[in-house]
């Protein structure tokens, strides 16, 4: 008997361990450490995280500010998702010289390409500063004038708090506002361009793919930082060297199997897993549906036109894949959320949780928070849905009104912060919209302006409809703005900024473009932001301290685990296969195999390259086989969401084995609600990688660079 409920407490815990958690690397020891040795791990939380001494995160910068990316050589080597550098791919690809459908591999330094504004930022420690950031704000009563006060306070520590010269402070909030840590950082400017496989390895599937398994996408590039001779962060020089890591992944290409042991090191970006039940009824039933419905009929119009033209799939590439990527996961999510009962489960929680207010006698405290809740978020429904199809429309996905918004800004600044601010705004605009023009085709554009301003009309709640959208006719007014606005090309765009104040301000109010988004911008300036920031402060303020409350009345066993915030994180959990739906079983490893069961010749998503046939065709695997086939990517039960792209995964010693790059359609839910079941993050099999470097670009110069482990040895 003794043995069996020992062996129930070991099968607990492992399975405990797989719930989901995005995990503070400074805050390992304890249970987690404890949690992550039970799952298989051989290495140490100070081996992971360690202000003292080299550790794993010294190997995990976050890349571009947005995806995270891994050093793989003591020559400042990385390796990130191809759809991470695919903006700085595009920014070297002509017609002529195209990287995207052909790659780029680089077999010596002086090859490798400087990439303006990319940058990668490694973390040197943290430390809790909460007592710090609060202080002074007890006493305020104002949800404004505390928030105000702690931008205050951070503002101030950011400039205070010692670093070297060479560092920056970053303070971030945790627990919804309940505590803040200090991240001391690194950014390192000159990253070069080394190596991307063709389109069709690196986004192989693309949007058809996305967000689903089995997947064979080889989602990898690499690049490489530079620094000054003292090794510290530079901007680009001729003169600078290849950075000299603290750290380095070694690469082990043992293979994997299911059940083994992984992690992941990253930076996701956003999770809302503590939102209350009512938000979660919002998201799927109206917010998430209108924002599907506008990114829908962008990308239908945007694909239309790239399968017809090779010069705008150039131009549209990197915005289409931008577009098509929360599209996707949106409606995964909605899937995935009703799916798994979502919001019946957070019911319960909250019912358990009024229990447990009720026996702690802490009714007076935290007794009206879910009721609050219900009242805020009922009031906040239209305000919200304005906002998001406001934010869809004008501000992401039609770029004409997006231009006019930048002129909208430049017009406000006037009111504002006076002239002169209008004059430095205005002169850095009509420097930087160079590159807008150089990727824009004002065709595709009006299409997509034709289908989405009509959306927007539908469906936006009428008290809050300017009068000019009132019996709207869409093609009328499209055809009317397209043939009379000058927001369609550089050169027009560019003299409605020549002149002085009075005269630029005429010329943009004069124009049709401006005209329209200046309406809608208005309309949603008065009558939807001042009401929706009023709720929206509530709503944070209730959130705050439902987040103290949960902390508080959870016992310590409860894994509570702060929601993504773009900071550095670990997530663990195993090798795992998984059931989506009733009769249908995915395994967990996917195979070259299946790229050519896939291949369509000549196909937008599903084209194959000749070389990779023939290595497929010869089985010139080289070492990166597994019992004769080439291992293409893994799935596991890593809790992981946006901003995890391209993160290490990481076997049980800290070797790289792979890079996350996506997760399960069924499991994009995981951003607010984890469940074991279908939760599944995507990850490259690192073999995979290694076979297109040396196999298929020849690249061996790489390889060389590289710590590669097999069977226990270094090669």
């Amino acid at each position: 008997m003794k043995y069996i409920k020992l062996l129930f407490l070991f099968i607990f815990i492992q399975t405990q361990a797989q719930q989901g958690g995005m995990w503070i690397p400074s805050l390992l020891k304890g249970m987690n450490e404890n949690e992550m040795k039970n799952l298989g791990m051989k290495i140490s939380a100070e081996d992971i995280y360690s202000v003292n001494k080299s550790s794993l995160k010294d190997a995990v910068p976050q890349f571009d500010g947005g995806c995270t990316a891994e050093v793989i050589s003591d020559k400042g080597l990385i390796l990130t998702n191809h759809h991470c550098g695919f903006d700085n791919i595009q920014s070297h690809s002509t017609v002529e010289n195209d990287y995207l459908t052909n790659g780029f591999w680089a077999y010596k330094l002086e090859e490798e390409l400087p990439n303006k504004d990319l940058y990668v930022t490694f973390i040197i420690r943290i430390e809790d500063v909460t007592a710090k950031v609060l202080e002074g704000t007890s006493e305020l009563t104002s949800e404004a004038e505390k928030q105000k006060k702690i931008q205050s306070n951070i503002s101030f520590l950011n400039k205070t708090l010692p670093k070297e010269a060479w560092q920056e402070n970053s303070i971030r909030t945790f627990y919804d506002g309940n505590q803040y840590l200090l991240f001391v950082i690194e950014n390192y400017t000159d990253v070069r361009l080394v190596g991307a496989p063709p389109s069709s390895i690196g986004k192989f599937g693309s949007d058809t793919d996305n967000w689903v398994w089995p997947r064979h996408t080889g989602d990898f590039s690499l690049f490489r930082i530079y620094a000054d001779k003292n090794n510290r962060p530079a901007a680009y020089s001729k003169d600078n060297v290849p950075y000299k890591p603290k750290h380095f992944f070694p690469i082990s290409i043992n293979g994997i199997k299911e059940n083994d042991f992984t992690m992941v090191m990253g930076y996701p970006g956003r999770t809302q897993e503590y939102l209350p039940a009512i938000a979660v009824e919002q998201l799927v039933n109206t917010l998430n549906p209108v924002k599907i419905e506008v990114r829908d009929a962008a990308l239908k119009v945007q694909d239309g036109f790239m399968r017809k033209d090779n010069a705008i799939k150039i131009q549209y590439a990197s915005k289409y894949a931008g577009i098509a990527n929360y599209w996707k996961k949106w409606i995964g999510e909605t899937k995935g959320l009703k799916k798994s009962n979502a919001i019946a489960v957070k019911r319960k929680f909250e019912a358990d949780f009024l229990d447990k207010v009720n026996k702690a006698g802490k009714q007076a405290e935290y007794g009206n928070l879910i009721s609050d809740f219900e009242k805020n978020y009922t009031e906040i429904k239209d305000y919200a849905l304005a906002r998001d199809l406001f934010t869809e429309v004008a501000l992401r996905n039609s770029e004409l009104l997006q231009n006019a918004y930048r002129l909208y800004q430049l017009e406000q600044l006037l009111k504002t912060k006076g002239e002169q601010a209008f004059t430095d705004r205005k002169t850095n605009l009509s420097n930087g919209i160079v590159d807008f023009y150089r990727d824009y085709n004002a065709t595709v554009d009006k299409n997509v302006f034709e289908q989405l301003i009509s959306i927007y009309t539908k469906r936006l709640p009428s008290q809050f409809l300017p009068s000019e959208f009132k019996n709207l006719n869409a093609p009328q007014l499209t055809n009317d703005i397209y043939t009379n606005t000058k927001l369609t090309s550089l050169e027009n765009f560019r003299s409605l900024l020549d002149g002085d104040t009075k005269s630029v301000i005429e010329k943009i109010n004069a124009d049709k473009g401006y005209q329209i988004l200046k309406a809608m911008a208005d309309a949603h300036t008065q009558n939807v932001l001042p009401k929706f920031d009023e709720l929206n402060l509530k709503n944070m303020a209730t959130q705050r301290t439902y987040m103290k409350a949960i902390l508080e009345l959870s016992p310590k066993s409860d894994r509570i685990f702060p929601d993504a915030n773009s900071t550095l994180r670990v997530t663990y959990g195993k090798v795992k296969g998984y059931k989506p739906s009733d009769a249908v079983v995915y395994e967990p490893i996917t195979y070259l195999e299946g790229v050519m069961e896939k291949y369509i010749p000549g196909d937008y998503e599903f084209d194959v390259p000749k070389k990779l046939i023939d290595l497929y065709n010869t089985k010139d695997y080289g070492a990166y086989s597994s019992q004769g086939k080439i291992p293409v990517a893994f799935i596991a039960t890593n809790h992981t969401t946006g901003g995890n792209s391209g993160s290490p995964a990481l076997d049980a010693n800290g070797n790289l084995i792979g890079l996350n790059f996506d997760r399960v359609w069924e499991g994009t839910m995981s951003d607010i609600y984890y469940s074991p079941d279908i939760c599944r993050n995507i990850m490259v099999d690192i073999r995979y990688v290694l076979f297109i470097i040396d196999k298929f670009a020849g690249a061996d110069n790489l390889i060389k660079e590289m710590k590669i482990i097999t069977k226990g040895k270094n090669r």
